[in-house]
């Protein structure tokens, strides 16, 4: 008797060993849906490094190492100045483009199933609103690459008030700015929730071992992130109330303002901490999450029939 079909790993029941063992499976028997499952892991390597690199340089200068903390524009600059600059910007923004396609498929092909409660369909919007700032973010990084002799002149808070004066002078253009400042403010505030109601494990194909401790990581990222949205939104709620695009800032600006709050050095290396938490996070979603594209991409194909488990 033959050996009979390949049989595709099942990482939704199996151990973490099997993320990666489904992919290689999946380039032979369905090479789509593999590439566009290690496309979306990659998104989250890339989201990771941003988020390390911001928790980095806040750290440094709160410990006066570099002269100011950067949002995510900025890192991303700062990256063109290292060793290999250029080739970690293209790997940067393919990154964030397969990061958007995958907020993507959970947005609009609701690739995670979190059905058509109005709670998943709270989750779903902003996974769509997310896919599209990190979609923005990735193009961004290919202009940077075009301009990568004028990195040196730029500066992220400069350019955010800009951006920011520029909707103030469209009709409506000072609710469309506090309408803004109010989902910074929103995502902030279900960032820290998060923090006390999430399942932080739940889609992840991991070992006991690896449970034990990943929930602490992600539960200390998304607080870091909740608290570094909060300043950015109120700010940006404040310019768009008050029309006066100076008011605005990026995440960077925010965690300099912290600087000159009481114990300010304090509190902007333990919200660096948690942005860095964050972006460990990401790498350990990278590598563990559970990313059934095959059932988007291929509802009723190949993959699904040689694995009906999934």
């Amino acid at each position: 008797m033959g050996a009979g079909p390949p049989t595709v790993p099942n990482s939704a029941t199996e151990p973490s060993a099997s993320a990666f063992a489904q992919v290689r499976a999946w380039l032979r028997v369905a090479p789509w849906s593999a590439l566009a499952e290690l496309a979306c892991r990659a998104g989250y390597v890339a989201r990771g490094f941003i988020y390390c690199s911001i928790g980095t340089v806040a750290i440094a200068a709160a410990l006066e190492l570099t002269p100011r903390a950067q949002g995510s524009r900025g890192v991303l600059e700062a990256w063109a100045h290292w060793p290999f600059g250029v080739l970690l910007l293209w790997l940067a923004g393919l990154g964030l483009c397969a990061f958007a396609g995958w907020r993507a498929l959970q947005s609009v092909f609701d690739a995670d199933r979190q059905g058509d409660s109005l709670s998943a369909i709270g989750s779903r919007l902003g996974q769509a609103v997310s896919g599209v700032v990190y979609g923005a973010l990735g193009v961004s990084v290919f202009s940077l690459i075009d301009t990568l002799e004028d990195l040196t002149e730029a500066d992220e808070q400069e350019q955010t008030r800009q951006a920011v004066a520029s909707v103030l002078g469209l009709p409506g253009g000072e609710l469309l700015i506090a309408a803004a400042g109010l989902f910074i403010l929103g995502a902030g505030v279900g960032n820290i929730i998060q923090v006390f109601g999430r399942d932080f494990c739940k889609p992840l194909a991991c070992d006991a071992a690896i449970t034990r401790w990943a929930p602490w990581v992600g539960r200390a990222g998304y607080l870091g992130r909740g608290i570094a949205f909060l300043p950015v939104g109120a700010l940006m709620l404040m310019a768009g109330l008050k029309t006066r695009s100076r008011d605005a800032t990026g995440v960077g600006g925010a965690l300099q303002m912290m600087e000159g709050q009481p114990y300010g050095e304090v509190l902007m290396i333990t919200v660096a901490l948690g942005l860095i938490a964050f972006g460990v996070f990401a790498f350990i979603e990278a590598r563990y999450r559970r990313i059934a594209v095959d059932e988007v991409l291929e509802p009723d194909g190949f993959s699904k029939s040689l694995n009906p488990a999934r």
